[in-house]
């Protein structure tokens, strides 16, 4: 036998698109032996494209980010929409994507250094925004196959790089190198037109603020010193209508860079300039200050406590991280048409937390590690984390910028820091909630006793009623019911008004919150039977208040007036039926409050026993709705 094992030779399995050149590259690398790239340039530059960014926004902001760190006061995002002819004879569009800022702009040098992949002048730097050098590239990629970068330090001289993934994967060479960059006296005329004529969207060109419609004075206005992204045939957009492109794009910048936009920087999307919304609320200056009848126009700092974070969790060194939690003026905001709270505030926009790193929001949305579980009143409440780029392992932030994944110590810190204050500001809102679901149900709850007091006399056994024979006896007994209805005066009744409603009614409901108390409880006083229900329970958060707040939401002032759903998908025919089926709920308590009184007027030694049932069903029905 040979002693010597035969060797296979192993072909390559390329997929149908892997770039020729790269091909070539790895041929030669495996037969002949030559030199091996720790980069095989041809296949990484294309693998890139995929680094994956959440949508087009999140790719855009990454030059936005860089021109920020270059100093920029104003920046120009052009989501430019032009048409073919597509299939079947229907337009199909086709964008250019453009960024452009006055920064300091960049010498060729420089220009052609930061084009590589890690290519920076700031790599690893933690006080600003960017560290790695990366962003530029990956993020013009992954929605483009060709980036090319403008800059200029000089009116009228201006420097091009490019990079196009098909060029780059044809050439077969073991090592690709940039080239140098190229002088430009002018912009290229598709450049200048996106600058200088209105685009698709805005539809209305008055709407648009324009750099310059001149193009002889765009060399001028232009400036002294920028950088211009140009991204041309873009084949991975989120979304393929400039109406929709521009419209996210508003949105997310204005929320991610507020507090840029606060401190004066210029920044248009589709040449319509962003004004700053903050989803805390905090920022005087941004879009809700700017809402009328708003009494308070900012929301309530509740306490910003600093926990020191450590870098890891063996760490000594730590980072101070600054803990904002704010509640939303929900006694004024409340009040206001459903429109405005959607639109205008956008209050059900944002879920739970903003993290801000150097300034710039990186992620916000839920975190149930740290507040816990998620319910609708949580809408009104805000919590912002403010952490330095010192800390982005531990706070999981990738290169990218998308997102955090904090690790489980910081999970934890943050948790204990702000955990009583954020209980009891979401007990304020319960009770809030409770008292509002109260009020707006009182014309169903008037409905409820009506219709309870009429059935009352074709009852088996009657509720024995005082009967006054005298004056005296009539008089003491409307002291009494005045001395019931001050204590069951619903909120805006007056005296008078609470005394009229328990003199023609048999029943009274009265709302309490109590963290003790069983659901409900009842007694008989003058004839009336009273019953309290407990809005600090389970069942009444779970079943009475959201039927209660289904049931009033086509009473609120332009909660269906425009013909569709809130954020909770409720229309008007649902809300009838939910009217309804609280009436029935509410008449199914009330009778269950007379059969006890009923069942006690012969027997006082029933009422202990039907507290004691009362309470101990309270708390079983307490633990069950709570599991999951």
């Amino acid at each position: 036998m040979n002693d010597t094992a035969a060797h296979t030779e192993i072909q390559p399995e390329w997929g149908g698109h892997a770039p020729r050149g790269a091909r070539s590259v790895f041929n030669r690398i495996v037969k002949e032996g030559a030199n091996v790239p720790l980069f095989l340039s041809q296949t990484l530059v294309s693998a890139l494209r995929d680094v994956g960014y959440n949508h087009t926004t999140s790719a855009v902001c990454e030059h936005i980010d860089n021109a920020i760190e270059w100093g920029s006061t104003e920046v120009r995002i052009y989501f430019h929409q032009h048409s073919r002819r597509g299939g079947r004879g229907r337009p199909s569009y086709k964008f250019d994507v453009i960024v452009l800022d006055n920064g300091r702009g960049m010498d060729p040098k420089v220009l052609r250094a930061v084009m590589a992949f890690g290519g920076s002048l700031r790599y690893d730097n933690r006080e600003g925004i960017g560290r790695y050098g990366v962003g530029m590239k990956t993020a013009a990629l992954s929605i483009g196959p060709v980036l090319e970068v403008y800059s200029w330090q000089e009116s009228a001289a201006f420097y091009r790089m490019m990079l196009d993934t098909e060029s780059i994967g044809n050439d077969s060479k073991n090592l690709v190198t940039l080239p140098d960059a190229e002088f430009l006296d002018s912009l290229p005329p598709e450049i200048r037109d996106t600058l200088t004529t209105p685009e698709a969207f805005p539809r209305d060109s008055s709407d648009q603020d324009l750099l310059t419609s001149h193009p002889e004075e765009l060399t001028e206005r232009l400036g002294p010193s920028g950088t211009l992204i140009y991204i041309p045939d873009c084949d991975r957009l989120t979304y393929r209508s400039a109406k929709s492109l521009v419209e996210h794009a508003t949105k997310e910048t204005a929320r991610i860079y507020r507090r840029q936009l606060a401190a004066g920087l210029c920044l248009y999307v589709n040449n319509r300039r962003i004004e700053p919304f903050d989803p805390t609320y905090s920022l005087p200056s941004a879009r809700h200050g700017k809402i009328n009848g708003l009494q308070e126009t900012t929301s309530r700092i509740i306490c910003t406590p600093t926990v020191d974070i450590p870098e890891s969790e063996d760490s000594h060194v730590t980072h101070p991280v600054t803990i904002r939690l704010f509640r939303l003026p929900i006694e004024d905001w409340d009040q206001q048409p459903r429109k405005v709270l959607k639109n205008d505030l956008r209050i059900y926009d944002f879920e739970g937390i903003s993290f801000m790193r150097s300034d710039r929001e990186v992620h916000n949305g839920r975190h149930q590690g740290i507040v816990g579980k998620w319910s609708s009143a949580d809408h009104w409440w805000r919590l912002e984390v403010d952490f330095p780029a010192a800390l982005d392992e531990a706070f999981g932030v990738s290169f990218n910028k998308q997102g955090v994944r904090p690790k489980s110590y910081v999970v934890d810190l943050i948790k204990k820091t702000i955990r009583d204050e954020l209980r009891v500001v979401r007990e304020h809102i319960k009770r809030y909630w409770s008292q509002r679901v109260t009020e707006q149900a009182q014309p169903k709850l008037s409905e409820a006793e009506r219709r309870a007091t009429e059935a009352e006399a074709m009852m088996a056994t009657l509720l024995p009623q005082p009967r006054p024979r005298t004056e005296e006896e009539q008089r003491v007994l409307d002291e009494n019911l005045r001395t019931l209805s001050v204590m069951v005066k619903r909120e805006g009744e007056t005296d008078d008004q609470a005394f009229e409603r328990v003199q023609e009614s048999r029943y009274v409901v009265v709302f309490k919150h109590d963290e003790d108390a069983a659901f409900y409880s009842v007694e008989t006083q003058h004839g009336r039977v009273i019953l309290t229900l407990n809005s600090a329970h389970a069942f009444f958060d779970k079943l009475y208040k959201p039927l209660s707040e289904i049931a009033a939401r086509a009473a609120l002032p332009g909660a269906v007036d425009d013909g569709d759903d809130d954020e909770s998908g409720v229309d008007p025919e649902l809300a009838k039926r939910a009217a309804e089926a609280l009436v029935s709920l509410q008449i199914l308590l009330l009778t269950l409050g007379r059969t006890q009184a009923e069942m006690t007027l012969n027997n006082a030694d029933l009422h202990p026993v039907f507290r004691t049932v009362r309470k101990t069903w309270s708390n079983n029905l307490e633990v069950m709705l709570h599991q999951g």
